[in-house]
């Protein structure tokens, strides 16, 4: 539960840094800080022993959903924005079916199908910012600034085959360790390349990046004892009130403005991520 509250802070403070620092050099210093973390606290495997398409393809998919969640968050036009990002963002669980179903050969659960209208119409409500949204705003909403909210959708689908994919491939051992730090290396490179790092932040940058990498590594390895060593179905099923907790914290600490219909939007995407995870334990 822990692990939950902890990733419930990641969006909020994601675009706190990012705001001070730039969209790379924010999430530079986030998964810098955060590398460090993960490995004072879960030494990983030797790399020899995963098989070699679970560190290429499954640290890819991770690596690349890190950049484009991060980059989405920081790139969004407004701290509103941010929050809508936040909220495509955990579409993962209807793809996550919809990659077992076409990639593994699963069945697709009856609960699955109502919570793929839910989630959709919960992310098209937080669009249109309607509770009854029509399609004219939710196209004009989309078409003023849709480089965020299509680079969080391509995030939330990278995740979803990283989980469908990878649950084959690592033969019981947990690579997200050398994957944090991949990415944690990737933007830092980025950002140096790109002078996204010119001069030393700020103490209240990097407190602010210290404590996001802290909470989103720790997350990652309080996440990986449960699923060893928790009650997996009673854990995994409160995940998914995230999209409400994640919201709410970075509507308070952003100072955002949020409307109605956001909140009701965002309650929809949590109970139809809900049912496609019930969906797939009766497959």
């Amino acid at each position: 539960m822990v692990a939950i509250a902890l990733w419930s802070v990641t969006i909020g403070m994601l675009r706190s840094v990012s705001e001070r620092a730039g969209p790379v050099g924010g999430a530079a210093l986030i998964y810098g800080a955060g590398a460090l973390c993960l490995l004072a606290l879960f030494r990983p495997p030797p790399a020899r022993l995963f098989a070699p398409r679970y560190l290429l393809v499954g640290g890819g998919l991770f690596v690349l959903y890190e950049l484009l969640l991060s980059l989405s968050v920081g790139l969004a036009v407004s701290r509103e924005q941010a929050l809508v990002v936040g909220l495509i963002n955990y579409l993962w669980p209807l793809l996550t079916v919809l990659c077992a179903v076409l990639l593994n050969g699963e069945r697709l659960g009856l609960l699955a199908l109502p919570g793929f209208a839910l989630s959709l119409y919960g992310v098209a409500c937080v669009f249109a910012g309607s509770m009854t949204p029509a399609l004219a705003p939710l196209v004009e909403a989309v078409r003023d600034a849709p480089l965020s909210p299509a680079m969080a959708l391509a995030g939330a689908l990278c995740w979803a085959l990283y989980c469908a994919l990878t649950r084959r491939w690592a033969g019981g051992r947990n690579g997200v360790t050398w994957f944090f730090c991949a990415t944690a290396a990737v933007l830092l490179a980025m950002a140096v390349a790109t002078g996204a790092l010119t001069a030393l932040p700020d103490a209240v940058t990097l407190l602010q990046a210290v404590l996001a990498g802290a909470a989103l590594s720790t997350g990652y390895a309080l996440w990986n004892v449960a699923m060893l060593h928790g009650r997996v179905t009673l854990i995994t099923g409160a995940a998914y009130a995230t999209p409400v907790l994640s919201s709410a914290f970075a509507a308070v600490w952003l100072g955002a403005s949020t409307s109605p219909a956001f909140w009701w939007g965002a309650l929809l995407v949590s109970v139809g991520a809900l049912l496609c995870w019930q969906a797939g334990r009766r497959r």
